[in-house]
């Protein structure tokens, strides 16, 4: 399968199933790709998942769209799995690391790698989750720091050992940091390490906003426009 060219660096991805929004976001040029699941689709009035995956994919492509399976057990995620990959050549299929009983899912995203599928292992919530899925070959994998930090533990250190282990071993997988809460959770991960982050549409927003910057731009603007009146006056007296 075809997608994105080669990253140059760390690179963001919009956790959003809104296509206005991913526009918008696109158009100031920080879209690398964009994430989905079932609960981001459902929030965004998006309740036909593989129209929505395709359309999102339409409009992003090349780049990758990460688009979750519902089920359970290994033969249909499977069959879930191979159906989202044939809606477009940019979409990438999220496969948990672990069922809801703690069934391990690894086997299920090795074959689907095989076949040139890629896959996001998703859901990782330690170091030797993430490390099981680069062994199964994934392509992507997903540490969810938000919920990291939520049980008392230092996301960045998961995040950051889970980078240095990658790139010591020469693993093809790709860090890709979610669950994130605050616009400063997108500074921790990309200081940790992490390949890519996503991030919802309102923290990108809080991420370049800044009330100083704001005032700071105001008072150019106000300086400049005297400027020019007294610029005006000098030609006219001329």
């Amino acid at each position: 399968m075809s997608g994105s060219s080669a990253a140059t660096g760390m690179e963001l991805f919009l956790d959003s199933a809104n296509i206005e929004e991913i526009k918008r976001w696109m158009d100031e040029g920080l879209v690398d790709g964009v994430t989905t699941n079932p609960s981001i689709m459902y929030a965004d009035g998006v309740y036909d998942v593989e129209r929505g995956a395709a359309r999102i994919a339409e409009v992003v492509h090349p780049r990758p769209v990460a688009v979750e399976v519902t089920a359970d057990e290994g033969g249909e995620m499977l069959r879930q799995a191979r159906t989202l990959a044939r809606l477009a050549e940019n979409i990438v299929v999220k496969i948990p690391v672990i069922n809801q009983f703690g069934e391990p899912c690894l086997r299920v995203a090795g074959a689907l790698e095989q076949e040139g599928i890629r896959v996001n292992v998703t859901a990782c919530l330690a170091f030797g989750q993430a490390a099981m899925a680069a062994k199964a070959g994934a392509t992507y994998v997903s540490i969810f720091s938000g919920r990291i930090s939520d049980e008392g533990h230092d996301a960045q250190a998961v995040v950051r050992a889970t980078a240095e282990w990658l790139a010591r071993w020469g693993y093809k997988s790709r860090i890709i940091v979610g669950s994130i809460r605050r616009a400063y959770d997108i500074q921790e991960a990309a200081l940790a390490g992490a390949h890519i982050i996503t991030v919802p549409p309102r923290l990108l927003g809080k991420l370049l906003d800044h009330r100083y910057t704001r005032d700071t731009v105001r008072v150019f603007v106000e300086d400049g426009r005297k400027a020019l009146a007294k610029m005006e006056e000098a030609r006219v007296r001329t």
